[in-house]
Formats: structure tokens, C-alpha cells, sequence
């Protein structure tokens, strides 16, 4: 199991579909919220791309120096740039960060988006284009230990005698990470990712997922790892933690849900459909469980306003860490977390369901390793006691 934390590119708050308690994109905050992750023991910290963002691949680079040992998740984006200059890309920044470079390949669902950064395939192609994308950057990035040249001749991408002459740190190439719910997408995930990331559905939904791509795998010989892209609410308990849920969208109307979701429907990802269909735009202010806990303490209400990974796990430590036990007996390996605001919530999960995880994962926490004492100490003289014990 590997726990991952995520850097607000796109901008934190405390309120969800407003400027209250807002905080700004700025490159201080992001290492504020990066060298938390580090230090508090998370695997790494994925950074979202699209126009709402500032570059990821700028941004992780601009980190490498802020922190010790956390992997980057940064995007690789088909059609807006060359997979040859996309290698040689991840081939600096694995080498500079000492192979702390993890990919994510995104195809991209907004029309309006793609069309605003030169992209106008439709979405079967898309995935074509994708594919040949993937094809090209991993040999070249494989072929670059041997420093050999390689040709490729596509439907929508071609070269000859591409190469690389600085390999990665990591072989054959830095771990590729993958999500998409279409048939296209469960082909390309099983024919050539390494992990394949599903937002935050329901078990028995993901368990299907799991299923399908894992068969489809192996009619190519391969095996993938699986991971998750969750948001979490967790509180001391149960009712605070719902508390803190419903303080997170209080300041939503039904005006904002209703753009938000007209926008979304326009979109071409089957994954965004089914994240819209979990909560079907219900939103009441009084009772923000009804609808939205779509299976026990998963619950749909930031999917209201945000697009991509919708859903939260909300409750108290051992419910959250209940629920992700669960997701990792369907064979989940890797959990992509965030949670509002960014900063506080990376150190709140990391203090209350760290300690429940499994002991061969809180052996590897660099965090969970500094020695005492811990806490302020009381009167000058007494070590605060640990009222907790972790679970083995």
C-alpha cells in the first residue's frame, strides 16, 4: 500500500464554489503543502494538469530541491507536445530528482479545452493518438540505456531515428500511471500502462473495473498494479467528520451546482458521466448524506462543483481506515488522497489514520520515525504521554 497526497495547482479553500476562504496558487503554498507530504511520510504528491493549473511539470521540478524522498505524479499530455520531447523531459526530471519521477498519461475530456490547446480529434481517436503516444515515449526512454535509435510510423504520429541520450534514473522508464472508465481506455491501460487509477467509486464499481482490465491484460501477457484517486474528510469522529463535510459545500447554491454540472455534461469522459451519475446534481444544504453517501462513508458532494475525482471518504479514523482496507483487498495498491484545505489535511489524515494502516506501510513513513518527545512538553519537565495505541 502507498499513499500519495496531492498539491492544489488549481488553487485551496476551505469552502467549496467560492472565494471564501480561499488561498492562491502561489509557488510558497505549494511547497508548504509538498514538504508536508515529505516529511510526514506520504509516497508522493500528484500534480493535476489542464488550463485551471499552473504547469505541473514546472511546478515538480521547482521541488525537487524542497523535498527528500517524495515522488512527483506529473502529466503527459498527447497532442500538446511531442512524445520526444516529453521523453527527454521525464528523462531531466527523473535524473535531477534521482528517480522520483512518476507519469500520469491523461487524454483529456473537455472539448472546449482540447480545442483552446490545438487538440480536435474525437474521442476514439483520442485514445488512438494516445496510444501511439505511449508507444513512442516508452521506447525511447527504454532504448536510451542502450543508446539506440528507434523508428515508429503511426496513423497520427511518426519518427525516425528518434533517441535519447540521457536515460532515466528509472528502468526502463519511469512508472506510468493511467485512468479512463471508456472501452478505449481499458484497452490502452491493459496493452501498456503500469498502474491503472480509478476515481472513487463505490467498491463493487471498482471491483468490476478491476476485473475487466486485469482479464484484458492478460490476453497481453501482462500484469498492472491498481491504484485509487480519493478525497478525505476524517475527524475524530464520525459526527465531526460529517460536520466537516457539510461546512466544506455550506456556501454552494443551487446556481453554481447547476453551471457546474451543465459544464460537465458537455464532456466527453466516461469517467466524468459516471462520477455525475453517482449524485445526479442532488444537493440539500440540510441533509448533505442524503443522496450523496453513495456507499458507506463515500460520499459524492465535492463532485458537485469539481470535475475529475468527485468523491470523499468521510468518518471518523478507523472508519476511513476501514474503507481503504477495503479498496485494497479488491487489489488496490496505490491511494491518491487529497483533502480541503490541502496543508491542514495532509498532516490531520497523516495523525489519525497513518497509525491504523498496516505495519509494514507505517515502517516505511519516514514521519512515523523521529524519536521524543512528542507534543509540547508540560511544565518543563513532563514528556506528554500517548493516550493511543497504534493498531498492528
Amino acid at each position: 500500500m502507498k499513499i500519495l497526497w496531492f498539491i492544489p495547482t488549481h488553487g485551496d479553500s476551505r469552502y467549496l464554489g467560492t472565494s471564501k476562504g480561499a488561498r492562491a496558487a502561489s509557488f510558497d503554498y505549494f511547497k508548504q503543502v509538498a514538504i508536508a507530504a515529505d516529511s510526514l511520510g506520504y509516497e508522493g504528491v500528484l500534480l493535476p494538469t489542464g488550463r485551471s493549473c499552473e504547469d505541473s511539470w514546472i511546478t515538480a521540478a521547482s521541488l525537487i530541491d524542497t523535498t527528500r524522498q517524495l515522488k512527483f505524479l506529473v502529466a503527459l499530455r498527447p497532442g500538446l507536445v511531442q512524445p520526444s520531447q516529453s521523453a527527454r523531459m521525464a528523462a531531466t526530471l527523473d535524473r535531477l530528482s534521482g528517480g522520483r519521477l512518476i507519469v500520469n498519461l491523461v487524454t483529456g475530456g473537455d472539448a472546449d479545452e482540447l480545442a483552446g490547446d490545438g487538440q480536435f480529434l474525437p474521442h476514439g481517436e483520442r485514445y488512438a493518438q494516445s496510444a501511439e503516444f505511449l508507444r513512442i515515449w516508452r521506447e525511447l526512454l527504454a532504448r536510451s540505456h542502450e543508446n539506440e535509435g528507434f523508428d515508429f510510423d503511426g496513423d497520427h504520429l511518426r519518427v525516425k531515428g528518434g533517441k535519447l541520450l540521457y536515460p532515466p534514473v528509472s528502468r526502463p522508464y519511469p512508472q506510468v500511471f493511467f485512468g479512463g472508465s471508456s472501452e478505449a481506455a481499458h484497452e490502452l491501460a491493459a496493452e501498456q500502462v503500469d498502474t491503472y487509477l480509478t476515481w472513487g467509486e463505490p467498491p463493487e464499481a471498482v471491483a468490476a473495473k478491476v476485473a475487466d482490465i486485469r482479464e484484458r491484460a492478460a490476453k497481453h501477457g501482462r500484469t498492472l498494479s491498481f491504484g485509487i484517486r480519493l478525497h478525505v474528510i476524517v475527524r475524530e469522529t464520525e459526527d465531526e467528520a460529517w460536520h466537516a463535510a457539510a461546512e466544506l459545500v455550506s456556501e454552494l447554491d443551487e446556481a453554481t451546482v447547476s453551471a457546474a454540472q451543465r459544464k460537465f455534461a458537455q464532456m466527453d469522459s466516461v469517467g466524468q458521466r459516471r462520477m455525475a451519475q453517482l449524485h445526479a446534481g442532488k444537493f440539500n444544504k440540510a441533509n448533505i448524506r442524503e443522496g450523496l453517501e453513495i456507499a458507506p462513508n463515500l460520499w459524492a458532494g465535492v463532485g458537485l462543483v469539481r470535475g475529475g475525482a468527485g468523491t470523499a471518504l468521510v468518518g471518523n479514523p478507523q472508519q476511513v481506515a476501514d474503507r481503504i482496507q477495503e479498496y485494497a483487498a479488491l487489489g488496490l495498491e496505490y491511494f491518491v488522497l487529497s483533502g480541503y484545505p490541502h496543508l491542514e489535511e495532509a498532516h490531520r489524515f497523516a495523525e489519525l489514520v497513518f497509525p491504523l494502516l498496516p505495519l509494514v506501510l507505517r515502517e516505511k513513513l519516514v514521519g512515523q520515525h523521529l524519536t521524543g518527545p512528542f507534543g509540547e512538553v508540560v511544565a518543563n519537565t513532563y514528556i506528554p504521554q500517548h493516550l493511543r495505541t497504534a493498531a498492528s
